[in-house]
């Protein structure tokens, strides 16, 4: 078990479904637990892998596919996906963003899929980063999805207000609470004010 945490980036032991043992799970495995159990696994090498997200976590994404949403209601440019949104970056490889921003260009025949599992890369994956996330299972998954064609990664911190920009697996920006987060070449004109999200997310509307 300690070679299997190992490789997949130093993982807690509890993230990890042994049954089926790790190595041999497969897609359908993945989609069963979500379907009949409601738990979210990506699969990794033949192993499937628990999400880790959080109450303040999931509440960070929804607020930030309701800005997205809201530009993409002016520019009809692709879709939003949550973090219930499973995607084969390859084959028998899953992961699950938690948002994904997918362009109609990368559908087939600019078409939503109806597939329960599509094969599709994000152009812009965002992981709101847990406590029970690695930096190496993060790394992992940043090469993941470069090489599956992804365009743009935020990784974002909810405990520093921070969100790390990468345009590749090896270019990234760190932006702050006083900084705006852009939509570069995928999301041309989207602006978010880092401060603005985060107060949107936990503070109650004012009437």
């Amino acid at each position: 078990m300690a070679d299997v945490l190992e490789r997949l980036g130093g993982l807690p032991a509890r993230r990890v479904w042994l049954t089926p043992r790790p190595g041999e799970a497969t897609e359908q495995d993945a989609i069963y637990l979500q379907e009949h159990h409601g738990r979210l696994c990506e699969l990794v090498d033949g192993t499937l892998v628990e999400k880790d997200m959080g109450f303040y976590e999931s509440r960070l994404a929804l607020v930030l596919g309701y800005f997205i949403e809201s530009y993409l209601e002016l520019h009809a440019l692709g879709i939003v996906v949550g973090a219930d949104g499973m995607l084969r970056l390859f084959p028998n490889q899953i992961r699950i963003p938690d948002l994904s921003f997918i362009s109609w260009k990368r559908m087939p025949a600019e078409v939503f899929p109806i597939e329960k599992v599509p094969t599709l890369a994000p152009d812009l994956a965002v992981e709101i980063l847990s406590e029970g996330n690695t930096d190496e299972e993060m790394n992992r998954k940043l090469k993941d999805y470069f090489q599956a064609g992804s365009k743009l990664v935020w990784y974002v911190d909810p405990r520093t207000r921070t969100v790390r920009v990468y345009t590749s697996p090896r270019k990234s920006v760190l932006l702050t609470e006083a900084d705006t987060l852009d939509g570069g070449k995928v999301l041309p004109g989207f602006a978010l004010p880092i401060k603005q999200w985060f107060q949107r997310a936990s503070r109650k509307p004012r009437k």
